[in-house]
């Protein structure tokens, strides 16, 4: 199954432009980078040059700051497409000599993680640039090919084994966890290891077990530095690099910095369930589970997280909790209102009476999301 991704059309627009800026995609490892890349360039004329950062071969030419050598490397090129940028030295200074000497060339870079890559074309590629990141498979996107009906049927597999696209190719379920579980142990950590050079591969593990267990909960970084042995700041660099490499995201708690709400301690999700129910060794169906309710949290948060990345709908995104005991799921903050929502799977929860009269004055608007009506949620 082939499904067409939300900024595919974006991305082509972008480079058919006169003078177009580098494009830089990011996204995890096998989340479809390369495959929406030559999808993109099919569609395109001109002579396309390919280099892949995993191949060391590849690197001399293209990591030289000698303007001479880059141009007798891609005389006659019209596209340059560079794979897993992120491993080649001196990628943005080199990318910043191109841009600026050959204005002719289309320039297009994939990373799977921002780690490296962002840091060394930040400065050089000011002015430059223009990012994309690219996610499992969104609900946005499956609308094409997919019924409402078709989508409710298959919603149970998106919260066991997540929506990596070659997940949707995969018949039976020993061949989904095989493949999942394989993704989580050898692509997701593996610039985090490499590049960082991060010694103690089992506390990382453990840590991200530890945080799975905890999807839908504040995290203290205390609490984990002291169950696994790691001083707390240690816990927030591990946390910082995962969520760069496009494994987890945060989500902080909403205050006016009134004395009774709680905003101090994040929480955390994964990008992909999948990879959550892979670390934690747990893909059983949702009728033989405890943590329905934090997979619907999850799903509901990534899936709403997509649909404002591609489609550019930008607002802050919080949690909110009072020391009270009453809380929201999920906050959006955008056009001067506040927009609070509660998540429940089979159930429906009523509006708390302090977040209607606390934020009356920003018209804060309530509503439950669960399975009857979360498609007009996240798409």
């Amino acid at each position: 199954m082939i499904v067409n991704r939300v900024i595919q059309n974006q991305i082509k627009q972008e480079l058919s432009k006169e003078s177009p800026k580098i494009v830089i995609l990011y996204g995890a490892r096998q989340v479809g980078k390369t495959t929406l890349v030559e999808t993109v360039l099919k569609k395109m004329d001109g002579k396309v040059f390919r280099l892949n950062g995993d191949r060391l071969g590849n690197h001399t030419d293209i990591s030289s700051r000698e303007l001479s050598k880059l141009q007798a490397l891609l005389q006659g090129i019209d596209i340059l497409f560079i794979d897993e940028a992120q491993r080649i030295p001196e990628i943005g200074v080199n990318l910043k000599i191109l841009y600026d000497n050959m204005p002719q060339l289309k320039i297009i870079v994939t990373g799977s993680s921002s780690l490296d890559l962002s840091s060394s074309i930040k400065e050089p590629l000011t002015g430059r640039k223009k990012q994309f990141t690219l996610y499992p498979i969104s609900l946005l996107e499956l609308q094409k090919d997919y019924t409402p009906l078709e989508v409710m049927e298959n919603l149970e597999e998106r919260l066991i084994f997540g929506s990596y696209p070659h997940i949707f190719n995969i018949e039976g379920n020993k061949e989904r966890i095989d493949y999942i579980s394989e993704l989580t142990e050898d692509y997701l950590y593996k610039d985090i290891l490499e590049i960082e050079n991060i010694h103690y591969h089992r506390k990382l593990r453990d840590l991200l077990r530890l945080l799975a267990f905890q999807v839908g909960s504040e995290v203290s970084f205390s609490e984990l530095g002291s169950t696994l042995g790691l001083r707390k700041e240690t816990i927030a660099r591990y946390i910082d690099l995962l969520e760069q490499s496009f494994v987890l995201f945060t989500l902080r708690g909403f205050s006016r910095n009134l004395r009774k709400e709680v905003n101090k301690k994040p929480k955390i999700y994964f990008y992909d369930l999948g990879v959550r129910n892979a670390v934690i060794g747990n893909f059983n169906y949702l009728n033989s589970r405890n943590d329905v309710a934090a997979l619907w949290e999850n799903f509901l948060l990534i899936e709403k997280l997509k649909r404002n990345k591609y489609l550019r709908h930008h607002c802050n995104q919080y949690f909110w909790r009072t020391y009270t005991g009453a809380e929201l799921d999920y906050i959006e903050e955008y056009g001067g209102r506040l927009y609070g929502y509660e998540f429940k799977y089979n159930k429906t929860a009523k509006a708390p009476k302090t977040w209607i009269q606390t934020y009356a004055n920003e018209q804060a608007s309530f509503e439950c999301i669960n399975k009857d009506n979360f498609l007009n949620f996240v798409i």
